[in-house]
């Protein structure tokens, strides 16, 4: 029975979740009972098969494969033998699988909307968005140009923010095995010759070695406890009370916190501007900046948006009052909605914000490196000196 993937209302709130059911039509009508008003449903990729094998398609490859179809439909290649070359020129395996069914789809009557709509977990609701304008209008190679665009900055400023936020856990990691190893390998070394001796130990020098004792006879206990709280939390962080509770804690944590909300900001306005500009209506285009957030706290403040302007109100008002979105958005935004050059500012918030993050993120990494340097010396420095500290008074315990 197939996984359908939904977004409705109820009770005046915007919802969504998953609902098996035997077809589209089973699915809308059990979600019906429940007083949900479906606006939007489609089939789950199972991620099964072949294609659930052969690992994800990233942004870069996306950008490629969108960069190469706009060039062909310019030249005047039909749209299924583009996707033909496409897919057998492509590297990555499961992207070339999704492209033949698409061109499969395609060459059957399907429009190229509905046959991508099918992989839209892949290539995300903007594209689907933006595709179905461009075959609308007659500008599909101009809209897949700007689609190509799009996700080369995204991938761009995912990887700047990746990059820096995994280099202290890189070093965290190596600092927690060599400390690891000392504990486990070299000091009972030490334990045991002080042991021989019989001689009395500096507390320093007990403190560590009851640690490299506690370690080493419960070593699997905590490895085990480590492997199940890291499920545990992450079962709970997918939860829609987990997530919310975790992406407002991410928020605020120190220095961190500050680049990931402008990383949201800047992609936020980047989708947004980009769908305005592309001539996808403003509440579509909230939903799906919504969805493409990345974090709940700014999701829920783009949806009270988006009820705002359905209600006829401005989208910077909502915005204002949830407090997340700095002065500059709303202010630029505001402007924008009053001059009717909403996505002319949306983009410059964007540019903005990534000149934000990369500054922060270079910032961090400078800042990161002689902080690990001197977390990692002084931890190991003070194992091995209160293991030393003893060897000054060896010589007289021996005599």
């Amino acid at each position: 029975m197939p996984t359908y993937i939904w977004q409705g209302t109820q009770g005046g709130k915007v919802v969504k979740g998953t609902v098996k059911a035997k077809n589209v039509n089973a699915a809308v009508e059990k979600l019906r009972e429940k007083g949900i008003g479906v606006f939007d449903i489609r089939e789950k990729e199972t991620g099964g098969g072949i294609g659930g094998l052969l690992g994800r398609v990233s942004f870069r490859d996306l950008s490629v494969v969108t960069r190469q179809f706009s060039t062909m439909l310019n030249a005047g290649i039909s749209v299924v033998e583009a996707l033909d070359i496409l897919a057998e020129q492509t590297t990555n395996r499961r992207l070339k699988n999704i492209l033949r069914d698409i061109r499969a789809d395609v060459e059957q009557g399907s429009t190229l909307t509905s046959a991508m709509r099918k992989f839209e977990n892949t290539f995300g609701p903007l594209a689907i968005s933006m595709i179905e304008v461009g075959e609308t209008g007659g500008i599909l190679s101009e809209t897949l140009m700007k689609i190509s665009l799009h996700y080369e900055k995204i991938y761009k400023l995912r990887s700047k923010v990746k990059s820096a936020m995994a280099y202290p856990v890189v070093i965290f990691i190596i600092a927690i095995a060599v400390i690891m190893v000392l504990l486990i390998f070299l000091i009972p070394t030490f334990a045991s010759l002080y042991e021989s001796v019989g001689m009395k130990l500096p507390a320093p020098t007990r403190f560590v070695m009851n640690l490299s004792m506690f370690l080493r006879k419960n070593i699997f206990y905590l490895l085990g406890g480590l492997v199940a709280f890291v499920f545990l939390f992450r079962r709970w962080k997918r939860t829609e009370s987990g997530r919310k509770i975790w992406d407002n804690i991410v928020l605020r944590i120190p220095i961190f916190g500050g680049l990931l909300r402008k990383n949201a900001i800047a992609r936020f306005t980047r989708t947004l501007g980009t769908l305005v500009n592309s001539g996808v209506s403003i509440l579509d285009a909230l939903e799906i900046s919504a969805r493409t957030a990345g974090n709940t706290v700014i999701e829920n403040a783009i949806l009270r948006a988006r009820r705002s302007v359905s209600e006829g109100k401005s989208i910077a008002e909502p915005l204002r009052e949830s407090k997340i979105f700095p002065p500059i958005v709303t202010q630029l935004i505001s402007i924008g909605e009053k001059t009717g050059r909403l996505s002319e500012m949306l983009e410059k918030v964007s540019d903005f914000f990534e000149e934000e993050v990369d500054a922060a993120t270079t910032a961090l990494t400078s800042i990161i490196e002689p902080l690990m340097l001197v977390f990692i010396g002084g931890v190991v420095g003070g194992i091995l000196l209160a293991m030393y500290l003893p060897i000054f008074n060896l010589a007289s315990a021996i005599k």
